[in-house]
């Protein structure tokens, strides 16, 4: 395989900082050969402790991690970084045998695993791909003064000037100075993530992890062990001890997501946290004790589950001592233009092209419409337009047929020769069909496909299992 040593001209101004870190050496001088071809500074360590000691004085916009390593492996050097908030994105190395374990290490914010055996080619793109995925988070966050620094959390932005957003940040801005736990309420889509990492990244907690679990993504014993840890053998496949994610968040924030998905046995286990800040690991009579801040987010009404006996009366009002309500999109219009151009730019800088452009009629429907995904939704949208839109100012009757009609309003809003509109159609399902035809547009291309979405391409290789793609063959491997 011949390696050009000057990268494609789209990927040039990627070309960053690498650390490479694997115990073995054929494996890391291969790697870090392929990623010195592409243009970038490479750097290696044959083990995590070792890349520990360089991620103190030196940053990297890029980690590449072996899993198995001897000493520590790579996820427990991958909770390393997420404990010392360490900004660069980490692409995990591993075996078949050990992708659960690597998606594992995603959760814990890894930004993508590669299987081994792998290519050059493969390998250059996902560490493209990280790069620019890092490069376009710190383009988001708010500037602050003096040289960055690793393990310093900025504050995320927060799109809208309009009264509402100027009334919760307001809010946001009396809740950080607290340690008190915080109940961010709202629909689907809204933000409620986002107003999280405000609070934290505002408190006096900043420079400690802010560590988050998505709790419906769990089963009940799962979820038990993420939150509290356990210990070597607490039950049938537990082969090392585990830390919980409180113990990861102690000097920080926890946020529990969609927290009234939490089975009710569990629920007086995290009353416990609340009221004690103490919990015992699965497998083990041993109390330990935290300092963190707890932070959920639900987008039910609470008092209705706490009525219908789903969630625990007392639960309820240890977690609401600070409410927070995140306006649906459709409660602040006003915002629309100013989120319309936040998300074109963020799509234009994806694709590596300039933005696209909306005309008079298109924002005037963007506008008007009922927005039941939110903000989310207005997001997917927007890139949906930047990669599939004409190459023209995109007019409105491009854009209705991406749109979901309010039933009552179907029938008569409908002009002539509108286009075909999906009327009821899930977001699951216009997701789909979004990554059905940006994957057709790039000829099968999973890599430029994923670049485009602006998703991993692990990530658009799961949702393509679930529509029933055949997986893409390897057509080339190596050493390491």
């Amino acid at each position: 395989m011949t390696l050009d040593p000057d990268p494609r001209p789209g990927d040039r101004d990627l070309r960053g900082a690498v650390l490479v870190v694997d115990d073995h050496p054929q494996a890391r001088e291969s790697m870090s050969f392929v990623l010195r071809q592409a243009g970038h500074r490479v750097e290696a360590c044959s083990s995590a402790a070792e890349a520990l000691e360089r991620i103190r004085t030196e940053r990297f916009d890029c980690i590449l991690t072996d899993l198995k390593m001897p000493g520590m492996s790579g996820l427990e050097f991958m909770l390393q970084l997420e404990e010392r908030r360490y900004p660069a994105q980490v692409v995990m190395v591993t075996a078949h045998a050990s992708v659960p374990t690597a998606v594992q290490a995603m959760r814990h914010g890894a930004f993508d695993y590669i299987e081994k055996p792998f290519n050059a080619e493969q390998l250059e793109r996902l560490v493209a791909q990280a790069i620019r995925h890092g490069r376009l988070i710190r383009r988001e966050l708010s500037p602050v003064e003096g040289p960055a620094r690793p393990g310093f959390c900025e504050p995320p932005v927060m799109i809208g000037s309009g009264p509402a957003m100027q009334a919760l940040r307001s809010k946001i801005a009396l809740v950080a100075r607290t340690s008190e736990t915080v109940l961010i309420l709202g629909e689907n889509g809204t933000g409620k993530e986002l107003v999280a990492r405000s609070i934290h990244a505002a408190s006096d907690r900043r420079t400690g992890p802010l560590v988050s679990l998505n709790c419906p993504a769990l089963s009940a014993h799962l979820l038990e062990s993420e939150l509290f840890g356990h210990e070597k053998g607490a039950f049938t496949g537990a082969d090392s001890a585990r830390v919980g994610r409180f113990e990861l968040a102690h000097g920080g924030s926890i946020l529990l997501d969609e927290v009234t998905e939490i089975e009710p046995p569990l629920q007086a286990k995290l009353l416990r946290v609340l009221q004690e800040r103490t919990f015992e690991r699965v497998g083990s009579s041993e109390t330990r004790r935290v300092d963190v801040r707890v932070m959920a987010t639900t987008n039910r009404d609470l008092q209705a589950q706490v009525a219908a006996g789903r969630f625990r009366e007392d639960l309820y009002f240890r977690l609401a001592v600070l409410p927070l309500h995140v306006p649906p999109l459709r409660e602040r219009r006003e915002d629309i233009p100013e989120l319309v151009d936040y998300f074109l730019a963020r799509a234009a800088a994806r694709l590596g092209r300039d933005p696209c452009v909306l005309d008079s009629s298109a924002r005037d429907l963007l506008m008007n419409y009922h927005w039941p995904g939110n903000v989310r939704e207005l997001e997917n949208l927007i890139t949906r337009v930047s990669v599939l839109g004409p190459a023209g100012p995109v007019r409105a009757d491009e854009l209705r047929r991406w749109l979901l009609v309010e039933p009552q309003a179907a029938a008569p809003s409908a002009p002539s020769g509108t286009p075909p509109i999906p009327v009821g159609l899930s977001l699951e399902e216009m997701e789909r069909r979004l990554i059905e035809a940006t994957l057709e547009r790039f000829n099968g291309h999973r890599e430029k496909t994923a670049r485009a979405l602006g998703i991993g391409v692990r990530t658009l290789s799961g949702k393509l299992r679930q529509y029933g793609y055949a997986p893409r063959a390897k057509t080339f491997s190596r050493a390491g």
